[in-house]
């Protein structure tokens, strides 16, 4: 109970975290209750209502279908929402079992994975996705299954560095003597304690997933139309900025919100874990 009023009083302190926390409940209850607060179906068309500016019965406009655009940006929450937190859990784990079983073991075993982990590093993680992307094809999961390779090696090499530091510590030896098995000594002592240092890089790797997909989408590599998604319909919007720039300014100010809102959390995380400003 004290460790949890200690990381309340320490996440609170940050006001810019408490921000992107009330930012990000908004934007999850949003994407949560697309179905009831969304005016309109994001997929119904009305020819007879195109690029209607925004204001009266479409508060943010209409599209070039007649489609509302409000209620597409609603609805486009929930794939970048999914996309983001699915896509780095599934980078958060891979990565870091990498990252821990290599830098305990050492050895062969080391050399060989961080040398893989090397290569993916080498990549921008952009490039990587988008070459993933065009070997999978299409769709919402390989899209998680993309994102999530790519951000792998980044949680790989945050996992390796403070392994190596805590498989040298004295308790670890303790429990090597007494014969605790590998698993059990890197699911008891050493993952929790590089877990901050995870948690912290996978709330802000959220953000950058969520940016990526917008990247992915936008050069029509992500969730395919009609299903809107924020980056898609940036990119609808693009060949009418003249006549209509609210199809890409109220999508991209969308993304912009989200990725703030989860740096800022980031900011607020990074404050609980550095043992300086514990108390």
């Amino acid at each position: 109970m004290e460790e949890r009023r200690r990381i309340w009083r320490t996440f609170r302190k940050n006001k810019i975290a408490v921000v992107g926390m009330v930012l990000t409940i908004v934007i999850g209850l949003i994407a949560v209750l697309a179905p009831v607060i969304s005016p309109y179906s994001p997929l119904e068309q009305d020819v007879l209502n195109q690029y209607n500016p925004p204001g009266g019965v479409h508060f943010f406009g209409t599209d070039n279908y007649g489609r509302d655009v409000m209620s597409r940006t609603i609805w486009a929450s929930r794939v970048s929402l999914v996309v983001g937190f699915f896509s780095v859990i599934f980078g958060m784990t891979v990565g870091s079992i990498i990252g821990v079983v290599a830098g305990y073991t050492g050895g062969w075993v080391e050399g060989t994975l961080m040398r893989g982990v090397d290569i993916g590093l080498s990549f921008p993680t952009l490039v990587l996705g988008l070459v993933i992307m065009a070997v999978l094809g299409g769709g919402l999961d390989k899209l998680i299954i993309a994102i999530g390779v790519a951000m792998a090696p980044r949680f790989a090499r945050i996992a390796h560095g403070p392994t190596l530091s805590i498989r040298e510590e004295s308790y670890i030896e303790a429990a090597k003597a007494v014969g605790a098995r590998p698993t059990r000594i890197l699911l008891r002592h050493i993952i929790p304690n590089i877990l901050g240092e995870i948690l912290v890089m996978a709330t802000l790797w959220i953000a950058t997933a969520i940016r990526i997909e917008a990247n992915l989408s936008f050069i029509g590599l992500g969730v395919s139309p009609p299903t809107p998604s924020w980056g898609n319909m940036v990119r609808a919007g693009v060949n009418h900025l003249v006549m209509a720039p609210w199809l890409s300014l109220i999508p991209g100010a969308a993304i912009l919100i989200t990725v703030l809102s989860f740096n800022m959390i980031g900011d607020g995380i990074r404050d609980i874990a550095d043992p300086r400003l514990q108390g």
